[in-house]
């Protein structure tokens, strides 16, 4: 979404846009993909294919996940940056392009660079101009106006009126930490629209771990048997409406222990 608003904003705007993912081909596919190919160039290359950098030539290409992309296919985009062309799979004479490149990674590349998997000299040539992008968890006040956005679009998708939103449902996305960032955001939000069915969303066409969120909580660990406890008794009392005597028939412990145990994990103000 950054690398589209940059371009958007800059003179190529009414120029191409295309976005690769490096980490969802293999070495060859990506290296086609990239810089295209010769027919005949391997086994069933029956027509020439312009890679998605000529595609882009004059535009922009995002590059996301580049620190996944192979050190041989690096030294081929080192070329391009430097001098504005490549050569295609199975060609002899290069191709000239004038494409901007945007990259992306998660990965730390200068600590990449220092172990040996990324080029340090493309990693400098990339690095000219660097944007730090803060996680979502780290911009929390950026959720209500993203809620806005992305409701209206998956509202639309499904030919409905744009639901609108409670403040208790804003109030449990805010709480969550998104390791996932937007594209966690997004699915959470386009399955409540679907789950609504047209009524307002609120807390309950969240999904649960969400729906249980609470400011004092801690985090929940999949592999800590206290955890894994904890988020059985709440799934099993939002099963009973919080009917406590047949939360712990169901639980095959006695009452007096449900208790205990709703105390001990601080479940006394659960919805």
């Amino acid at each position: 979404m950054f690398a589209q608003a940059i371009h958007n904003n800059s003179k190529r705007n009414g120029k191409p846009f295309v976005a690769l993912n490096c980490s969802a081909f293999s070495r060859e596919l990506l290296e086609s993909e990239l810089f295209g190919y010769k027919a005949g160039a391997f086994t069933n290359a029956n027509r020439d294919k312009k890679g998605l950098i000529e595609e882009a030539n004059t535009g922009t290409i995002f590059l996301d996940e580049i620190g996944e992309m192979p050190l041989d296919l690096q030294s081929k985009l080192l070329r391009v940056l430097e001098t504005g062309e490549f050569i295609k799979v199975g060609d002899t004479k290069p191709t000239k392009v004038n494409v901007r490149i945007i990259a992306a990674t998660n990965r730390d590349l200068k600590e990449e660079s220092q172990k040996g998997h990324f080029r340090e000299d493309l990693y400098y040539r990339l690095n000219v101009f660097a944007i730090t992008l803060p996680p979502l968890r780290e911009r929390k006040k950026d959720i209500p106006q993203l809620v806005e956005y992305f409701v209206g679009i998956f509202s639309a998708k499904i030919n409905q009126r744009k639901q609108k939103v409670t403040p208790a449902f804003v109030e449990k996305l805010q709480l969550h930490e998104w390791k996932g960032n937007i594209r966690e955001l997004k699915n959470v939000l386009e399955r409540a629209v679907i789950m609504a069915g047209g009524d307002d969303l609120a807390v309950e066409h969240l999904p649960l771990d969400l729906q249980i969120a609470d400011k004092a909580s801690t985090p929940l660990s999949a592999f800590d048997l206290a955890s894994v406890e904890k988020l059985h008794i709440i799934r099993v009392l939002h099963h009973t409406k919080n009917n406590k005597t047949e939360a712990a028939r169901l639980l095959n412990i006695g009452l007096a222990t449900l208790y205990r145990k709703i105390e001990e994990y601080g479940l006394n103000h659960q919805p």
